[in-house]
């Protein structure tokens, strides 16, 4: 009796171990699963936990801004004690540089932010821009070009040559119009000008407000040129000339302790629907071999081609 004792005690005790043992390499392979998550995610809780400068990049073109929009409420929520946006885009649809406009104008409310345009911040670039508490330039870059623009191809004269038309039933007559095909009414260009106006109106006086322009200086900026960041220094588009470091001490300005944080950079999450974790992946495997640039450029790319973008775009390019 003794030893079956002695054995059943065994097997208990062998038990206890494993059972201990099963739930310690559970939680191994849960905390590694986690890990590696946030390591290919970027922005987790892991990170950003004390203290520091948060930047943001604005590259490429300006197209859905539901990433950006999450990931400023993430920083208004986090550690971080001012936030540079660090701008390279020739801008995009109208509706996206809204969109980033009121986000940063949210954001602002809770972290003083910057705006650090880097080589473009053009049209809905620019709106972002201005959407931050301060804007700071290189002497070279390209600033500007406010407008509102909507372009559509006519092939009406092409179809003539080769002996096709297009028929349609429409409810009205400006329903689906202009739609390329046949030659544009004046009724229909003047509705579509109404449009584009209104909202030119609108993405005038958003500038005129942030940047305390009267009629005869804002008129001297809005005619959809681009000027240069000494320039737009002189016509009062941006506050300073300058690089990254000169972002920084306006952080710093009225906070000296900011000058000493790290920065650490925000990277949005992929809002694409296919294979999201392949996207950040990339980028991360990318960012750790030496190749960031081609990293950022994976996260930055557009879920949607600009050229399948319908609408009203504020967008500069030669």
């Amino acid at each position: 009796m003794s030893l079956e004792t002695d054995l059943l005690v065994d097997r208990r005790v062998l038990r206890r171990k494993l059972s201990v043992w099963r739930v310690l390499a559970f939680l191994f392979l849960a905390v590694t699963l986690v890990v590696a998550y946030f390591a290919i995610a970027g922005n987790s809780a892991l990170q950003h936990r004390s203290p520091h400068i948060a930047r943001i990049k604005l590259d490429g073109f300006v197209g859905d801004q539901t990433a950006n929009l999450k990931l400023f409420d993430q920083i208004a929520a986090s550690q971080a004690e001012g936030v540079i946006v660090r701008i390279n885009s020739p801008g995009g649809t109208t509706s996206g540089g809204e969109a980033l406009y009121d986000g940063l104008r949210k954001l602002s409310a809770s972290k003083p932010t910057v705006a650090f345009i880097d080589g473009l911040g053009a049209s809905a670039a620019y709106m972002a821009a201005v959407g931050t508490d301060h804007i700071v330039a290189r002497r070279s870059a390209l600033v500007g070009s406010i407008g509102v623009l909507v372009q559509y191809p006519n092939v009406s004269k092409l179809l003539d040559t080769i002996g096709v038309s297009v028929e349609a039933v429409k409810s009205s007559p400006l329903k689906a119009a202009p739609d390329g095909f046949t030659p544009t009414s004046p009724e229909a260009r003047a509705a579509l000008a109404s449009v584009v106006n209104d909202t030119y109106g609108w993405f005038k006086d958003l500038v005129k407000d942030r940047r305390k322009f009267d009629d005869a200086g804002l008129a001297a900026v809005s005619d959809g040129r681009i000027f240069t960041g000494k320039q737009a220094l002189d016509l009062k588009l941006i506050d300073e000339m300058g690089d990254e470091a000169t972002a920084i001490a306006w952080l710093g300005k009225d906070k000296p302790r900011l000058k000493a944080l790290p920065v650490e950079d925000w990277d949005k999450p992929s809002t694409s629907s296919s294979f999201p974790f392949a996207r950040t992946g990339l980028a991360w495997l990318a960012d750790n071999v030496g190749l960031a640039s081609l990293g950022d450029a994976i996260r930055s790319a557009p879920e949607t081609p600009p050229g399948a973008l319908d609408g009203l775009v504020s967008v500069w390019h030669p």
